[in-house]
This record gives structure tokens, C-alpha cells and sequence, in this order.
């Protein structure tokens, strides 16, 4: 758990729809941008190989998302200082143990708590339904910190009813992969999406100033 004395709160999103130099996050970009700048980080991090493709294999099937942030609304109802507008997702395929590794926080990698055996048993929760895809974008996305402290089943009940979906470990891996700064002090999240027998629900949070999963 968290070294701060406070509960993870519950990460949400809308239902889904490489030179190291361009991978910081800029807020100025254009959405066109962003997306070509989440892919160029992709790329500087490994994930091809982690894929088994080519990196221009990845970048193909990323490109194709770049049209759809400017297509979604302006404004959002998220606090702003809990948005992400969007992040790309990488799932089919993906090794959530070697991907959570690739997580970082000033450099930081991320420590992976999860067995394999406890990897294998977590499965997205009743109406959430991932995309049958190498990539998708996760849009409009809340860290969730009105959580904090919440019991993950109640946090769930309002986030159903508000007509959003909470996040599945893969998401939530490149929410922080993306954009580490969604990650604070006292502002950790869990992904409640993926729950294994137990409802027990996997959280990000930060230990020894690096993410931890």
C-alpha cells in the first residue's frame, strides 16, 4: 500500500473508443501531436520488442488513431487537475510485467508486486469490455482523487452510475507510462477494472519515489 496514509483512488476514463527528445509531455500540442508523441515514447521504451514487431509495424496501427482526440469534446467535466484527455493503450499482446517495469517517475523504474500466477488470474470486471485491439485510446480520464479513502466497491457504484468505467491494469499502466505526473503523493489510484477471485483490485502507487503496481 502507499507510503502515505491515504487509499488509492479509483482511476476512470469514457468507455474506449522514438527520439527520446520528443517524449515529454507538452500541454500546448495539438491532439494530432500528443498522440505522435505518446508513440515516439512507445517506441524509445522497447515496446516493439516487447510486441514482437517492427517499430514501424507499432507505428502504423498508432498513426491511425491520431484523427480521434480532435474529434472528441473540448470540455470535460473531470477536475483539471485529474484529466488526461487521452492516452494510447497498448493491449493485445502486451506483457503487463515487462510494460510495468517501463514505468517511471523521475527516471525511477517501477517495482511489478504481482506474481504470475496472480497476473493470470485478473480479468476486466461486468461492463467493462476492452477493445479486440493491438491499440486503442482511452479518453477523458479522471485519476480519480475523490476516491481517496473510498472502499473500492462504493468508488465502483458511483463511477458505474455517472456512466464511466474504471480502469483495467493495462490502462492504468499507460496512464502512468504516458504521463507520470498523473502519479503524486497522496494522489495514487487502483485499477479497478481488473479484479481477480477475492475482489482483490490492483493500485499504483508511489514507494521509495518510484511507481509501484
Amino acid at each position: 500500500m502507499p507510503a502515505a496514509p491515504s487509499v488509492p483512488s479509483a482511476a476512470t476514463s469514457q468507455p474506449a473508443t522514438a527520439t527520446p527528445g520528443r517524449t515529454a509531455f507538452d500541454p500546448t500540442a495539438s491532439p494530432r501531436d500528443e498522440v505522435r508523441r505518446q508513440l515516439d515514447h512507445l517506441i524509445a521504451l522497447g515496446y516493439p520488442d516487447l510486441l514482437g514487431v517492427m517499430s514501424e509495424s507499432l507505428r502504423l496501427v498508432v498513426e491511425l488513431l491520431a484523427d480521434v482526440p480532435e474529434k472528441l469534446p473540448v470540455s470535460s467535466k473531470v477536475p483539471p487537475e485529474d484529466h488526461v484527455p487521452f492516452v494510447v493503450v497498448i493491449s493485445a499482446g502486451l506483457p503487463l510485467e515487462d510494460a510495468a517495469g517501463l514505468m517511471r517517475l523521475k527516471r525511477k523504474p517501477a517495482t511489478f508486486m504481482i506474481t504470475s500466477e496472480e497476473l493470470l488470474e485478473y480479468r476486466p470486471i461486468a461492463g467493462v469490455e476492452v477493445p479486440d485491439a493491438v491499440a486503442y485510446l482511452l479518453t477523458d480520464i479522471d485519476t480519480g482523487s475523490e476516491f481517496c479513502n473510498v472502499k473500492p466497491e462504493d468508488a465502483l457504484r458511483v463511477i458505474t452510475g455517472r456512466g464511466r468505467t474504471p480502469l483495467t491494469i493495462a490502462e492504468g499502466i499507460a496512464l502512468v507510462t504516458q504521463r507520470p505526473d498523473t502519479l503524486r503523493k497522496n494522489k495514487c489510484f487502483s485499477s479497478l477494472a481488473s479484479q481477480r477471485p477475492g475482489q482483490q483490485v490492483p493500485a499504483i502507487w508511489i514507494s521509495a519515489a518510484a511507481p509501484k503496481l
